[in-house]
């Protein structure tokens, strides 16, 4: 059965399941994705979401009940507030994967947390000798993920790839950072909460275009660590849900030939990539 479930990275209950988990780990086998819009086609799954948002989301997707009325501003959150790392201009990344090079631009002006901490584990090395362990193109194509670092590791089982979490050094803690999305015309992004009302979506600096890449997540907004993925064309049901932070600039034709259990063999930073605790 196609599975095009919201890319996320933690294998917990979420309210808005409409997949129920003993049918998905039936007919999968795969513990990782058990939420999300059910359908067969995305299609059906962009003719539910795009009826009008407040009135379908409302029925599907409990979690956004508060968001179908007037757009509360996020909390405070982010960058100079949460002294993670944020990436100050721009930078280019380079992922040498089984298939081939790709390059990725990042965008620290739209999002400038989360394109940090995507640097911050590039530095790392975090996402070296990782998996991409889900690819969706069937029947319609729609995202390649991976990043997670449990699936670097050879004593992993693939079962469990999609559920780990970048862990603090210092702290052995999960380290995980808000939704953050930027409003056009807004002097700084939003943080903590989804943003469902259309006349904002329609707004946002960065949006799920073919090449977009964006973090996954659990249920929790706030719960994006160092899974990320690729959108294999426009996909603006996840506009307002899951963080763009940046597009592939060079080697989309590689991504488009990656497959499920292919390795991210090394991701370098080719340019920019300064990272500030400051606002930037």
């Amino acid at each position: 059965m196609p599975d095009f479930s919201p890319p996320c990275s933690d294998p917990s209950a979420d309210p808005s399941v409409l997949l129920s988990r003993d049918r998905f780990a039936a007919e999968s086998g795969h513990p990782v994705v058990t939420r999300g819009p059910q359908g067969s086609t995305r299609d059906r799954l962009r003719g539910v979401l795009g009826r009008s948002l407040c009135a379908g989301l409302l029925v599907l997707l409990p979690w956004v009940l508060s968001a179908c009325g007037a757009e509360p501003r996020a909390q405070t959150l982010g960058c100079g507030v949460s002294g993670a790392a944020c990436l100050s201009g721009t930078a280019l990344v380079r992922l040498q994967t089984a298939k081939g090079e790709v390059e990725i631009s990042l965008d620290g002006a739209a999002a400038p947390l989360t394109a940090g901490n995507f640097v911050d584990l590039v530095k790392r090395g975090t996402y070296n000798n990782t998996v991409f362990h889900r690819v969706v193109r069937e029947p319609v194509p729609f995202v390649v993920q991976g990043g997670d670092p449990l699936s670097a590791n050879p004593k992993v089982p693939a079962s469990q790839y999609g559920t780990g979490s970048f862990i603090e050094p210092s702290s052995g803690e999960a380290r995980l950072i808000p939704l953050e999305l930027t409003v056009k015309g807004e002097s700084e992004p939003r943080y903590g909460e989804p943003i469902t009302n259309p006349s904002l979506t329609r707004q946002l600096a960065l949006v799920h275009q073919r090449g977009a890449v964006a973090m996954a997540r659990s249920n929790d907004p706030n719960s994006a660590s160092a899974q990320f993925y690729v959108a294999l064309e426009a996909l603006p049901e996840l506009d307002g849900r899951y963080a763009v932070f940046g597009r592939v600039t060079k080697g989309m034709e590689v991504v488009d030939k990656i497959q499920q259990g292919d390795r991210l063999v090394k991701a370098t930073l080719v340019e920019g990539g300064t990272l500030v605790t400051d606002k930037p």
